[in-house]
């Protein structure tokens, strides 16, 4: 049986990220807008050193002993199989081949495009370049009152025993007095990573870096210093939990959480020009043997960008002020549900607004009697933490279940979740070996005998914050069918058990990982390729962050076999190959980059002209098909259907954000042509005119 070809997932996301990079080069994005993409590909790039290296440092470990031992085909081994590069290099090596070529490129953009262009602006970026003498005086002022009291510079030979560098920190590896070398602090993240002197008609910005560069001779008075180079460590990020069930887990995840930055070192930066036995000496003395040694820039950390200390409109993305027009004026949201059946809200293009609302009226409505709902990343400053808090002092019974495990937000979960729960909230944490990933809520009222369900189904999590700059869709309802299984979701999840092997529940409205959603989503497909091979019209289209999945996959390439139109719309990871004749021909990949981040995830099956549409909050990825509880709905309103449809088609015509995806992995600019279509303005005024606004 010949081998189905997919592309691979870790080199796809970096022409993903190679994407955003581009953003940063675009002429028509706003000045500080490009500064701000590229702030977002340097913090995913860390981000791919901190959570990918390991994976594949681990996985080459691992097949390296299977081959050497003769052993059994691994679970995975299938994925990927499809990549080889043509020089016969290892995935490693070709990794680091695109992420230098990338770093170069970023090196260009930032010095030929970026920094002439603040010049033009009045903005003097101190870039790889002596501290001005005109601001002396006052960065001087600076490094003396603000910056000395945080330097704690180590000798080398103290390090093992008296210093530790921490994960994404920075340091300078400093030559001071003969052959020695000190370690000295960058202290980023307790004051700003850039200083603004103002003068008559210039900004000049700085690095903290080149202050204390400026200053070495204070630090190290009387040694000679001969040479100051920018390092830095970037460590594993994983909380290894895979086998921890027993016990309180939340102690466990702190407990974790204290050891993370003490992770595996994966990378090692270090600025060019470093002599050879200092960079020996670096990797030797902080056991740096098995991570990748990368020669940097002379600025590492870019992603301190997104704090870029200047602030004008006219550099920025015009605003585009949310929408408010979803409620009609009705002064309570739970009669408007009622009375409409069911609410769309895409956010953010339209505010926020009825999401608080909904968590906000229930907690005070004394008819409402339970409240339950999924939490995976919750706000930092979470209001709907607070009306749970609230509804539950309210005498509600309230029911919130905190996923633990969503990387990177553990901290904050942890705090919230002990918070609600001193205040009465009964908190379910984590199931064994799976993640809660999906975006639910279930809200009971009693109407004299009976009980009302509303509910609320989502693309994105329950948070505020992130609601302002990801592009997501919120339904709220009332449909008694769709509210009873979720309520039976919820009830399943109060049990704390792992569904596999347990007695399955029959959704029939739902799709839900581990239930129900891979077979359904595997039997729409297949309806497809059915009334493609009758003569009858057939398409799937589908839009998600990330596409990875072998039996998903295999599927759709089945539905382009079978002359079914696939048309995708994939943010970042994709392991699909399009446009191979006889395999993909009739499938099309696009990715769309803009000033916010597409998340949403969405699913149409032509169904010969009864289409059917679901959002959720499911990729087509091994870990939310496999290791994740996901929810993804479907939509009965037609006049919601249409919006979605609407919505789905300017992506689909976009030729100003989007790229294709071609069978070589590049992005390819979309053709150019009239009209000229910016999906999410379109998608802005679209909404603006159906809401009346």
């Amino acid at each position: 049986m010949p081998t189905i070809p997919f592309f691979d997932r870790d080199l796809s996301w970096l022409t993903f990220n190679y994407r955003v990079l581009q953003e940063g080069a675009r002429q028509a994005v706003p000045l500080l807008e490009r500064i701000n993409f590229l702030s977002i590909y340097c913090s995913n790039l860390d981000e791919f050193y901190r959570v990918r290296m390991p994976a594949l440092l681990a996985l080459q470990k691992i097949k390296g002993k299977k081959k050497a031992s003769g052993g059994q085909k691994m679970p995975g081994d299938e994925w990927p199989t499809g990549y080889v590069t043509e020089g016969g290099s290892s995935l490693l090596e070709e990794i680091e081949a695109v992420v230098s070529g990338q770093l170069e490129e970023f090196g260009k953009i930032f010095t030929s495009g970026i920094l002439p262009e603040l010049a033009l602006h009045g903005i003097n970026f101190i870039y790889d370049q002596p501290v001005p003498a005109a601001v002396k005086k006052e960065t001087n002022e600076y490094f003396f009152t603000q910056v000395l009291a945080f330097l704690q510079p180590v000798h080398l030979s103290q390090a093992r025993d008296a210093f530790f560098p921490e994960n994404d920190k920075l340091y300078f590896a400093v030559e001071a007095g003969g052959d020695d070398i000190y370690i000295l602090n960058i202290p980023s993240d307790s004051l700003p990573r850039f200083y603004r002197a103002e003068g008559a008609d210039t900004q000049t910005i700085l690095f903290i870096d080149d202050i204390i560069r400026d200053h070495l001779e204070f630090v190290f008075p009387g040694l000679p210093v001969k040479g100051a180079y920018s390092i830095k460590i970037t460590r594993d990020a994983e909380l290894d939990l895979e086998d921890e069930y027993d016990g309180d887990l939340a102690e466990k995840i702190e407990k974790k959480l204290a050891k993370r930055d003490a992770g595996l070192a994966t990378r090692f930066l270090y600025q060019p020009g470093m002599p050879e036995k200092v960079l020996e000496s670096l990797i030797a003395s902080l056991g740096l043997n098995k991570a990748s040694i990368v020669e940097g820039g002379r600025y590492h950390n870019l992603r301190d960008l997104s704090a870029f200390p200047v602030k004008d409109e006219t550099l920025s993305y015009p605003k585009w002020p949310p929408h408010k027009r979803l409620y009609d004026g009705s002064p309570s949201l739970f009669h408007l549900i009622s009375e409409k059946g069911e609410l769309l809200l895409h956010t953010p293009y339209e505010s926020y607004d009825p999401v608080l609302q909904f968590f906000n009226e229930a907690s005070i409505d004394p008819t409402v009697e339970e409240m339950y709902l999924t939490m995976y990343r919750i706000a930092r400053d979470s209001r709907i933490a607070h009306a749970l808090i609230s509804a539950s002092r309210n005498g509600k019974k309230v029911t919130v279940f905190v996923e633990l495990k969503a990387r990177f937000d553990e901290a904050n979960n942890l705090r919230w979740a002990g918070q609600m729960k001193a205040a009465g909230v009964k908190i379910i944490y984590s199931i064994p070996a799976l993640k809660v990933h999906a975006k639910v809520a279930l809200v009971k009222k009693r109407s004299r005998q009976r009980i009302i369900y509303y509910g609320l189904l989502a693309t994105g999590n329950l948070n505020e914050n992130t609601a302002r700059f990801y592009t997501d869709h919120i339904l709220l309802t009332g449909n008694h069918d769709l509210m009873r299984e979720l309520e039976l979701l919820f009830i399943f999840l109060g049990k704390h058990k792992d569904p596999r092997g347990a007695l399955k529940i029959d959704f029939q409205h739902l799709l839900v990982a581990q239930f129900n959603l891979q077979q359904q989503f595997l039997s729409l497909i297949d309806r497809e390729i059915e009334n493609a091979g009758k003569g009858l019209p057939s398409s799937i289209i589908i839009k998600l962050n990330n596409l990875e999945e072998p039996v998903l996959i295999r599927k759709l390439y089945a539905a382009s076999r079978a002359g079914v139109r696939v048309s995708l719309i994939v943010r970042s990871i994709c392991g699909i190959i399009p446009g191979v004749a006889g395999l993909s021909e009739n499938i099309s990949v696009r990715r769309i980059v803009d000033r916010y981040l597409e998340h949403g995830r969405v699913f149409i099956f032509h169904n010969n002209g009864k289409e059917e549409i679901f959002l959720g909050s499911a990729d087509w990825m091994n870990r939310n098909i496999y290791r994740r509880i996901e929810v993804c709905f479907p939509l009965y309103d037609e006049r919601l259907k249409a919006e979605i449809r609407d919505i789905i088609q300017f992506q689909l015509q976009d030729n100003i954000a989007a790229v294709g995806l071609n069978a070589a992995m590049d992005n390819v600019p979309a053709p150019a042509g009239e009209p000229m279509v910016r999906s999410q303005e379109a998608i802005y005024h679209y909404i603006a005119q159906k809401r009346g606004e």
